[in-house]
């Protein structure tokens, strides 16, 4: 039995509630850092790593949870670098005043270092296996890291007034959101040490999901209010980022997104085929994208 993404979210911001207070010593630091990871969030990364576990046919244990958790706190500091001044320069992230608005920027910049850090930490800190330890830690790393996200966000900063082809945009959001979405699903795969054949299917269905994701985020951003987000909308026209109903209309994204969703559901089906194991866990995280 899968559990819910409700039930999983419980587990993920207990255990982040927690953990993380103990492995910061500083106390300025450690309110930053607590302030954006307790802002709550939707959890989809950690709950796909944990989800992906449980169909798997493993049960989750604090080794697991752990593991899975180091990406939310990686996820987190993205956020709290993606909204400093020198980059998006937004003062609201779900709901609340983002960090450096209420901390400012240089503690903002350090709780970001901070996460980011101790992610790697507690992906090596822990009783898994050292081969899964590493296995984890070098794909977070690549799917992080200047040929993964950061990557992504260079290629969205340098794309501000240029218009991209679909082609292009799709590898930009592949590495910008798609990456840690891909590694989310995987590493489900790599905890329960699947074969390669597996986990590489695992992560077709994470970058389909993750394209999916940033597809309906720019969509969301042109028909939802602040309110609903959670953060500033309609900002990525007024600033001339490139987006799916920018390039290719409401329309057209919306078929994007079809696409997306019906190439996540045909890896769901390969990987049941495969693995000789339901993949139904994954219908609750593909009912996220409602128009």
């Amino acid at each position: 039995m899968v559990s819910t993404i409700t039930e999983l979210k419980t587990r993920i911001d207990a255990y982040l509630d927690q953990a993380l207070p103990m492995d910061i010593d500083q106390p300025t630091l450690k309110e930053s850092m607590c302030y954006s990871v307790e802002a709550g969030g939707k959890r989809l990364r950690p709950a796909l790593t944990l989800a992906t576990i449980e169909m798997l046919g493993k049960k989750i244990d604090q080794n697991a949870l752990r593991a899975a958790c180091a990406l939310e706190l990686l996820h987190t500091y993205s956020l709290i670098h993606d909204d400093l001044p020198a980059m998006d320069n937004d003062d609201l992230r779900r709901g609340e005043p983002t960090n450096h608005v209420k901390f400012g920027a240089g503690m903002a910049t350090l709780a970001g270092d901070g996460l980011l850090t101790l992610a790697f930490q507690w992906l090596t800190d822990n009783q898994l296996p050292v081969d899964v330890q590493a296995n984890l830690t070098l794909a977070l790393a690549k799917a992080a890291g200047p040929s993964g996200m950061v990557a992504g966000q260079a290629r969205d900063i340098e794309g501000e007034g240029q218009h991209l082809k679909l082609t292009e945009l799709q590898y930009l959001h592949r590495q910008k959101t798609g990456a840690l979405l891909k590694y989310a699903v995987q590493a489900g795969g790599i905890i329960t040490e699947q074969p390669v054949t597996v986990i590489d299917l695992l992560g077709t269905f994470g970058a389909q999901f993750g394209l999916a994701f940033q597809i309906y985020d720019d969509i969301m951003d042109v028909v939802a209010t602040p309110a609903q987000m959670g953060k500033a909308t309609q900002k990525d026209a007024a600033e001339h980022k490139n987006t799916y109903p920018g390039l290719l209309g409401l329309d057209g994204a919306k078929e994007q997104l079809q696409k997306a969703l019906s190439q996540a559901k045909a890896a769901q089906q390969q990987l049941a085929e495969l693995t000789g194991r339901s993949m139904a866990g994954f219908d609750q995280f593909l009912a996220y994208f409602k128009l």
